[in-house]
């Protein structure tokens, strides 16, 4: 029986979510994109990696919506809209509007928002939204060039994007357990809220999200509400060997890194002092896109270190100011994005068969051109970052969300996993 089917909004933010539901015995594929087949038999939870978080918003609605036709032809009980712990969206969405949809879909009056994950540092508090310690409007995330994130407090974002209220469920209530949640929950649907944002500051109140809306027709969220909602789904006795199927490959290792944000400033930075390192020219990008990728392709393959080469076009935030200033903003960025992919094909075309990626956007553009369908979910490198093997070739990836991971994340993820 198919008891969860998520619809996640980036492809990193797909792999993120399955990590946590294999981790907590609940087995599950994810597959790129909206299938065409029905879902594997032997497996419990689907995840839809999409590329909906910074495109128009209708045609996020209609990739969405299509995302769920397929869900609930395979008879899924839960459906579970997923998007970033830091809630990326701008003004305008996609992620109220993706939920107002799915909502009608389903003609279901009311659904929660849970973005938390502590592991990694996010926790929701009143409504409010913290990264690590700062409030996510005062962290890196204020600087995101695609997503700036200039309000931390949750349900003025959500009302912001589509009609509706939305009420807040704080930690206190949590700490009281389900049945307080549920009546909690029940009763800003009974006084006309169609949303409400949940409060977590720990794995505990994941753990009571997950057992108060086990029953709920839709959820959204990040990662975090997966480990709650997996341990109430799991079957008695199940266990994270599944992980085995995903685990990496014998072959090459190559790094690409396409995220700027200040988590992958820092890893780049840190793994270019160990490894052979090579930054992007967004102007070679522009003159030549083939040549320029053949060109860094012949680099890689020429490379003999231990450790995997790093092709990457991370940048400071000053950096990033004088790139967009001096190309365009969306210019550099598609440039960027075309690269990766013309680079991708050219090093699976090598002898390259495994492949670290920073970037939701970048993780997208790699796994489409590469033909990929989707992946087994495979051992954990840092929460929410496993390795994974693709379905239908002989490719392993990692594929990390910006802020993920700590300062050694590329180093770890070959070291601790040989092949």
């Amino acid at each position: 029986m198919m008891k969860i089917g998520v619809i996640a909004d980036d492809l990193t933010g797909a792999t993120d979510i399955a990590s946590f539901l294999v981790a907590n015995g609940l087995p599950t594929v994810q597959m790129n994109g909206v299938p065409v087949e029905d879902a594997p038999a032997a497996c419990e939870a689907v995840v839809i990696g999409l590329k909906t978080r910074s495109c128009p918003a209708p045609d996020a609605i209609a990739l969405s919506l299509s995302a769920l036709s397929w869900l609930q032809e395979q008879g899924c009980r839960q459906i579970y809209f997923k998007y970033c712990s830091t809630f990326d969206s701008t003004a305008q969405g996609n992620i109220g509007p993706v939920t107002r949809a799915l909502m009608t879909a389903l003609d279901t009056p009311f659904t929660v928002f849970s973005p938390a994950l502590p592991v990694n540092g996010r926790t929701v508090y009143q409504g409010y939204l913290f990264v690590m310690d700062q409030l996510l409007a005062e962290s890196g995330m204020r600087h995101h060039p695609l997503n700036p994130m200039s309000d931390s407090y949750l349900p003025r974002l959500v009302e912001g994007q589509a009609t509706g209220r939305c009420g807040v469920v704080s930690a206190q209530t949590l700490d009281q357990g389900a049945a307080a949640t549920r009546a909690a929950l029940q009763r800003l649907q009974d006084e006309g809220y169609s949303w409400a944002v949940l409060d977590a500051l720990n794995e505990r109140h994941l753990e009571i999200q997950g057992e108060a809306l086990r029953d709920l027709t839709l959820v959204t969220g990040g990662s975090g509400l997966a480990i709650g909602l997996a341990r109430q789904w799991a079957r008695a006795g199940a266990s994270a060997d599944s992980a085995a199927s995903g685990y990496p490959q014998p072959g090459r290792a190559v790094v690409l890194s396409g995220s700027c944000s200040e988590m992958t400033n820092r890893q780049v930075g840190h793994y270019a002092q160990l490894a052979p390192a090579q930054a992007v020219e967004v102007a070679l990008c522009l003159k030549d896109r083939e040549a320029y990728a053949s060109e860094l392709a012949a680099w890689a393959l020429a490379q003999t270190s231990e450790l995997a080469p790093i092709i990457y076009a991370t940048a400071s935030a000053q950096a990033l100011k004088e790139i967009q200033a001096q190309f365009g903003a969306a210019r550099a960025s598609e440039a960027v994005e075309a690269l990766f992919a013309s680079l991708a094909v050219k090093l699976a075309e090598g002898e390259f068969r495994r492949f670290i990626v920073a970037g939701g956007e970048t993780a997208g553009v790699v796994c489409q051109q590469l033909g990929i369908t989707g992946f087994h979910i495979g051992p954990t490198i840092s929460p929410g970052v496993p390795w994974v093997k693709a379905l239908n070739q002989p490719v392993s990836l990692a594929l990390k969300s910006g802020n993920f991971g700590d300062e050694a994340f590329f180093s770890r993820a070959q070291q601790e996993f040989p092949v």
